[in-house]
């Protein structure tokens, strides 16, 4: 009797566990952000389970595929368009489709990281910096970033994966060439100055000749006012002198020559003579008069 009684509860206690742990292989539970993708003897079903509890068939498995944002990053090396090694550090922000989980682990599995997205991205890093030379890598940063993205965007479409975004973390030289380019750079700079500062010595230059040339106009305009004033003052006068010589000369008579000449006579007569002497005579009464003063004349002389 008391071994049938162990035996009987050896039994139960191994049913209990039996079905302890078959009820836990039926339940499933999917956390957030992801998605169960079911396969039944290996084979992956058509459908996927969302978030929450499910429960399953004891001989169904569940993969749990992040369909999250993810960020991976990678470090790998190029060659610019002039045969310059650069050291690249990209970074690539992806996630996975919901609805097509089942569609991945089918056709790549659940290392589709390592074997789809990781290869592919060495190899448009390449590709991209390949048509750039050294010199513009840096300058192209953000260019090379969009570049890669849209090569890269069409190829994991295929596979569910939604490209987020691509991002150039960092590009190094090796230290010769940016020994070089720093010498470079340095030189141009030297160059530009030397440029701007010749330029600014011919700005002033030119300035100066203009200041110039505006002086010597501005004293050739006043030269040229000043002549034209004295022209004209010269002009005036000499009118002026011209009407006042005409009024003059019009109003001049006879009598007032005669006037002006007996108001100007001292009443000396000349004190020198000769045949070629010339006595100026004077009539200022009638003929009788002018007659009696010429005998008079005429006696003075012969007593002398």
């Amino acid at each position: 009797m008391r071994r049938r009684k162990v035996v009987t509860i050896v039994v139960l206690v191994l049913a209990i566990l039996a079905a302890a742990s078959l009820s836990t292989s039926m339940v499933v539970t999917v956390p957030t952000g992801h998605t169960g993708v079911v396969t039944t003897f290996g084979k992956v079903e058509s459908y996927v389970l969302d978030e929450g509890i499910h429960f399953k068939l004891p001989w169904q498995k569940v993969i749990k595929m992040d369909n999250r944002a993810q960020k991976e990053t990678v470090i790998t090396q190029a060659f610019s368009s002039d045969i310059q090694q650069v050291d690249v550090i990209v970074s690539i922000n992806f996630s996975v489709d919901r609805e097509t989980s089942q569609n991945l682990y089918r056709n790549v599995g659940a290392a589709y990281y390592t074997t789809v997205i990781q290869p592919r991205l060495y190899e448009n890093v390449k590709a991209v910096f390949a048509q750039y030379s050294a010199e513009n890598l840096v300058a192209k940063r953000a260019n090379l970033s969009d570049e890669i993205a849209e090569l890269l965007r069409p190829e994991m479409k295929k596979y569910g994966i939604e490209l987020l975004n691509i991002s150039i973390e960092d590009i190094d030289f090796t230290d010769v060439f940016t020994d070089a380019v720093e010498a470079k750079q340095v030189a141009e700079q030297s160059k530009l100055k030397a440029a701007i500062e010749q330029e600014q010595k011919v700005l002033e230059a030119e300035k100066e000749a203009e200041r110039k040339v505006i002086a010597a106009k501005a004293e050739a305009d006043v030269q040229k006012i000043e002549a034209e004033a004295d022209a004209y003052a010269r002009t005036t006068r000499a009118q002026a002198e011209a009407e006042a010589n005409e009024k003059i000369a019009a109003s001049l008579t006879e009598a007032l020559i005669r006037y002006l000449e007996a108001q100007r006579w001292n009443g000396e007569l000349p004190q020198i003579y000769g045949a070629d002497g010339i006595l100026p005579i004077l009539n200022f009464g009638s003929g009788e008069n002018t007659q009696s003063s010429s005998n008079q004349t005429n006696s003075a002389a012969q007593a002398d």
